[in-house]
C-alpha cells in the first residue's frame, strides 16, 4: 500500500465539474492499494499518517502534528500509484488490486482516521476525479509499506 502524503494549506476534488470534499490546512493523501495489501497495511498507513509531525512549531521546525494544528485529512483513492513503469512508456497497473478490496481497504483506513478524532474527507472511489491543492512548503511524502523492513 501506498500513500503520497501532501501538506497543504487547501484541497478539494471535484467530480463532473461539482466540488464533492475540500479542506482548509492539514493533509492530503492519496492512496494506493496493492494486490496482497492487509488491513494491518491500512491501520498501520492510517496511524503514520495522522502521526506525521510534519507542520511547523514556533522555530520554523517540522515539529508538530496534524492533531497539534487541529488540521484535516481530504484521503483520494489513486490506483496510478500502484503503477509498474520499468518496461515500456506506458505504464502497467496490474498491481493494484481489484476495486471491491481496495475499496474496503480505503474505506477502513479513512475510518481509522476518523475513528482518531480526526476530520476526514473522501474523493469519489473509481471516479474520475480532478484534485486541487495548494501544496505547503511544498512537503511531500511517499510512504509504502512494501519498503518497510
Amino acid at each position: 500500500m501506498t500513500v503520497c502524503v501532501q501538506r497543504v494549506l487547501s484541497a478539494s476534488v471535484s467530480v463532473a465539474g461539482e466540488v464533492c470534499a475540500a479542506i482548509d490546512r492539514g493533509l492530503l493523501v492519496l492512496l494506493g492499494v496493492e494486490q496482497g495489501d492487509t488491513e494491518e497495511n491500512a491501520l498501520f498507513l492510517a496511524r503514520k499518517c495522522v502521526g506525521l509531525r510534519i507542520f511547523e512549531d514556533e522555530n520554523g521546525k517540522m515539529n508538530r502534528s496534524l492533531a497539534d494544528i487541529g488540521g484535516k485529512l481530504l484521503v483520494v483513492s489513486n490506483f496510478t500509484l500502484c503503477g509498474d513503469w520499468a518496461k515500456g512508456r506506458r505504464p502497467s497497473f496490474t498491481r493494484a488490486e481489484a476495486p471491491e478490496k481496495a475499496k474496503a481497504l480505503c474505506e477502513l483506513l479513512v475510518n481509522a482516521c476518523r475513528q482518531e478524532g480526526f476530520a476526514v474527507e473522501t474523493g469519489v472511489f473509481g471516479a474520475d476525479m480532478q484534485v486541487s491543492l495548494v501544496n505547503d512548503g511544498p512537503v511531500t511524502l511517499l510512504l509504502d509499506t512494501n519498503r518497510l523492513s
